[in-house]
């Protein structure tokens, strides 16, 4: 199923994002890791994809099996920073041969000691180069605090549009912490003419070592209260899991009484923080 059907059914959509390993020595583990998640029948799951495409076949694979065997539709990603025009043909025509219609079509990082493609220098090129190849539902990226590499906000949104207009279906947002940046960036987008779903890029952040990473990773603005929770049971682990599932399980809450439809949860491969979001919101997402 294309995931357009889906976001158009009216009923709030959750789904949830894994990664693969780095490693084929980690293939098992992280693969019964994400069938547990997929066990959880969220409306659709999506798969990273490796810097420089190291681990690309392993998103396919990943990909394949729960959509094949536990019916899930997935959505697994595809970068092109580092990426030649024949890899990317070739990836396409993989996901084709399993089936898979649906492709998160980014530009993605350059890997340390890597180098840029000469192919693609931007997601739209990418884009408009899936669309020459398939018939697939293509979502992308976007960034409520604006892209790091765009330092002005009217430019940032400049861009999200031609990535729209080459042929998206969808947006999924970076994560955030504070719901109020991310209701502003909908009424921005919204002016400029951007009228796609958009998905609210959930973290759950169970483990305080996580918060510099993902405030380096996102650039996001941290909370108050936040940060209040993060200094209070950091260094208690049980507690820390248990205030970051609640945290973004309210989170959840607040995006669906203000109308948002669509919540994109970043997993980092843990079933039971999945599960424990999902038990709070039992009765609100079914």
């Amino acid at each position: 199923m294309k995931i357009s059907e889906i976001l158009q059914q009216d009923k709030v959509t959750i789904s949830f994002e894994v990664f693969p390993p780095k490693k084929a020595d980690g293939f098992a583990t992280i693969s019964a890791a994400t069938e547990a998640i997929a066990q959880l029948k969220p409306d659709f799951m999506s798969v990273t994809y490796g810097a420089g495409g190291g681990t690309s076949e392993f998103t396919v694979d990943i990909a394949d099996n729960l959509q094949r065997n536990y019916g899930i539709t997935m959505l697994p990603h595809l970068t092109c920073v580092s990426s030649t025009r024949e890899h990317v043909a070739t990836m396409v025509r993989k996901f084709q041969e399993r089936g898979l219609e649906n492709i998160m079509a980014l530009r993605g990082d350059i890997p340390d000691g890597g180098s840029p493609s000469q192919d693609y220098h931007y997601a739209y090129e990418l884009i408009q180069d899936i669309k020459r190849q398939g018939d697939f539902c293509l979502g992308g990226a976007c960034y409520p605090e604006g892209h790091p590499d765009t330092p002005h906000k009217v430019d940032d949104i400049a861009h999200l549009k031609d990535k729209v207009d080459a042929g998206l279906s969808f947006l999924t947002t970076q994560m955030f912490f504070d719901n109020n940046i991310f209701y502003n960036f909908l009424y921005r987008i919204r002016e400029r003419g951007i009228t796609v779903p958009v998905l609210a890029g959930i973290m759950p952040i169970t483990n305080a070592k996580q918060v510099e990473r993902a405030i380096h990773l996102s650039a996001s603005n941290v909370p108050q209260r936040f940060r209040a929770m993060v200094d209070h049971f950091g260094d208690r682990p049980g507690a820390m899991k248990q205030a970051g599932i609640v945290y973004a399980s309210d989170q959840i809450i607040d995006l669906v009484a203000n109308g948002v439809k669509h919540i994109h949860v970043y997993t980092m491969n843990k079933p039971e923080i999945a599960a424990g979001i999902l038990s709070n919101l039992s009765d609100i997402w079914k």
